[in-house]
């Protein structure tokens, strides 16, 4: 069958089954795709950053940046500070230097406007220029025909420097978290650029302390999505904080064969996993980015490979910068369960490692382009019963919910002209399993998504009756929060 013109494929898919239930002799019908070359930048070095194209070990950025580059979105480097390299200073922003101590600042003061990397070597005469490293993965300048590429090239780095000689303290730290998501700092000038995803390569032992729960709750709260590293120590990622903070996308590290890299922490507080490296294996199985040469002060720019979560964090927040340029409107918890929803499985063992491997390609596809327009439509009560279903009229629609009770199930009416297409999208909140069904005028239900805890349920539907016809939607909880913690996103559109 030939159909003229482009359709959704959501309307294809419908045509296909019913081709196939109309007609015992058709074997199979599926949309015959059309597909296009996938961006190859012209950086000399990309092709050693395996960590973002290699089918097995990498993150599927390529078809990624086909519709998406991070444009429009800051990222916040939460760590040593920033040089600026030839190949990221088209891309950094003015930060803030929070380090408190001047011996730990390494700089000759402490807090000032001047968020370059002064070097965190110090007395070992070494700095790790962390931050720059970091920053390269996220936003280094890309097609430009130098160096290296980023995973959010269109993004801008807001350098935020939290941390010195022999680390940071929790207190600087939590500034910095709040600062950088436009939160207010006493006697620091306010942000004039909030970042909307705060990267954390960083952490140490022991619980979430009050005041790092209390920041990471407050840039929640102003819409930034907060990416933290596991830890490198081969262990339970909740001894280590801010990895066991509420409310973060925790990362665990791969190496180029996509098995947890020997080094990563792991356990039930990871989100996800991204590629970390595996030196081990040579300089070839490392993360490729921007630093700098210099020994106890700055040096010359330079390239080099890296390994550990701190590494795999950037990846993660890279990809949420290029799902936030996508759609400004999504939350931290739609960006969060977006991203564990399409995260691919592991190749090999990686026991603890979250969902899978960040799919860049799959994350940046599943965000709702249509929420941008979409018209917010907030949950009324009562709504658990068809008889009493709140009627959704206009398209694109996103409805804020609450599952208000164990006992609460929530229905949403949408009528459906005869041909007309829905896509409805449940994103839950990051602690909870609710489930999506779709029902039709008797009550039966005909579809029904069963993700699990924090991923979002999907799935589309087309009315083939000759009138219009009144579908449900219903949201059930399965496991997780209620009441005023008990929120989700119900996206819908009908075409």
């Amino acid at each position: 069958m030939t159909l003229d013109g482009l359709r959704p494929v959501s309307e294809l898919r419908a045509v296909a089954q019913r081709l196939m239930a109309d007609d015992p002799s058709v074997l199979y019908a599926e949309p015959d795709r059309r597909v296009f070359v996938a961006m190859t930048p012209d950086d000399p070095m990309y092709s050693q950053q395996w960590h973002y194209f290699d089918t097995v070990g990498g993150i599927r950025l390529p078809a990624a940046w086909d519709l998406a580059t991070g444009a429009g979105v800051v990222v916040a480097v939460i760590d040593t500070g920033v040089r600026p390299h030839a190949d990221l200073a088209d891309n950094l922003l003015s930060g803030y230097d929070f380090v408190t101590s001047a011996s730990m600042g390494h700089d000759g003061d402490g807090r000032d406007a001047d968020a370059l990397d002064p070097g965190d070597g110090c007395s070992s005469g070494h700095s790790s220029w962390h931050g720059t490293h970091v920053a390269g993965t996220i936003a280094a300048l890309t097609n430009n025909g130098v160096g290296v590429a980023g995973v959010a090239y269109g993004a801008k780095i807001l350098p935020v420097r939290a941390l010195g000689c022999g680390g940071g303290y929790n207190s600087d730290i939590a500034d910095a978290i709040a600062w950088a998501s436009g939160g207010s700092v006493s006697g620091v000038p306010d942000n004039t650029t909030p970042a909307r995803v705060l990267n954390l390569s960083l952490g140490g032992s022991g619980a979430c302390s009050t005041t790092l729960q209390s920041a990471i709750d407050g840039a929640r709260s102003r819409g930034s999505v907060v990416v933290v590293a596991a830890g490198n120590s081969n262990a339970p990622a909740g001894g280590f904080n801010p990895a066991n903070c509420r409310g973060t996308i925790t990362v665990a590290a791969t190496g180029p064969g996509g098995a947890k890299a020997p080094y990563s922490n792991y356990g039930g507080v990871v989100d996800v996993a991204a590629p970390g490296g595996n030196l081990a294996r040579g300089a070839a199985a490392g993360i490729l980015s921007t630093l700098n040469d210099g020994g106890a002060t700055p040096g010359n720019d330079i390239y080099q490979s890296y390994q550990g979560t701190s590494m795999a964090t950037p990846h993660v927040a890279g990809v949420a910068a290029l799902m936030l340029s996508r759609n400004a409107s999504l939350t931290p918890d739609e960006v969060e369960a977006l991203i564990k929803g399409t995260a691919r499985g592991f190749p090999q063992a990686c026991s603890g490692c979250g969902t899978g491997i960040v799919n860049a390609e799959r994350a940046v596809k599943a965000v709702f382009v249509g929420a941008a327009q979409a018209s917010d439509v907030v949950e009324v009560e009562p709504n658990q019963t068809l008889a009493t279903a709140q009627a959704i009229s206009s398209f694109p629609a996103r409805v804020l919910g609450t599952v208000g009770s164990t006992t609460d199930v929530d229905h949403y009416r949408v009528a459906m002209a005869p041909g007309a297409t829905l896509t409805a999208r449940l994103i839950p909140n990051a602690s909870s399993n609710y489930d999506l069904a779709l029902r039709n005028p008797a009550g039966v239900v005909r579809l029904n998504s069963t993700r699990g805890v924090g991923l979002p349920d999907q799935f589309t539907w087309r009315n083939l009756n000759a009138t219009t016809t009144n579908f449900y939607l219903r949201v059930l909880r399965v496991s997780g929060s209620t009441g005023v913690n008990g929120t989700y996103t119900l996206e819908v559109d009908v075409q």
